[in-house]
């Protein structure tokens, strides 16, 4: 879901760079219904997409990482531990981007994270955190979906403020 919302949200400001999702299980399965409903119109871009395994091409191609867990950041770093400076939990880069001016066009990208991730420890992924994790939904009802859904809208909204403010987008 949060691909299909970040890619929504960052279309709306120009910016139409590759977004895409992978996870830690098998790969080839549709996204479920429930999470079609949840997204609404950003689902229909999502009807024919398929999981994806995550891949150490994928991480090594990708300028900043999101995982919906601290898990997700754990596997990522071990998969390419280079990586452990531009992934966070969706959560996380809001929380810690939001003591950062947003990004300017004007400054490398690899520089502004690098202040986003300053003073970050390995330790503080381990475990689960609910000031971290976005709770899967799968298994859960509709309206488990919509809430999601909606947290989601709430985080990619914040880091599409933080990566391509609208003032800054050409």
């Amino acid at each position: 879901m949060a691909e299909a919302i970040l890619r929504s949200l960052l279309a709306d400001r120009g910016v139409d760079g590759p977004i895409w999702s992978a996870g830690l299980l098998e790969a080839g399965w549709p996204m479920v219904e429930e999470a079609l409903a949840a997204l609404g119109p950003e689902g229909a871009a999502m009807a024919g997409h398929r999981s994806r395994t995550l891949a150490g091409s994928d991480v090594l191609a990708a300028d900043i990482v999101f995982g919906m867990a601290r898990q997700h950041v754990r596997e990522v770093v071990v998969l390419v531990p280079e990586a452990w400076r531009r992934t966070f939990t969706l959560k996380e880069f809001v929380r810690r981007s939001q003591s950062c001016i947003p990004w300017s066009p004007e400054e490398p990208f690899a520089d502004w994270l690098a202040r986003i991730h300053h003073g970050r420890q390995r330790h503080e992924m381990l475990g689960d955190s609910i000031e971290d994790d976005v709770a899967d939904p799968i298994g859960g009802t509709p309206a488990d979906f919509a809430a999601t859904a909606r947290l989601l809208r709430n985080l990619c909204g914040e880091v599409a403020d933080r990566i391509a403010p609208e003032t800054a987008v050409t």
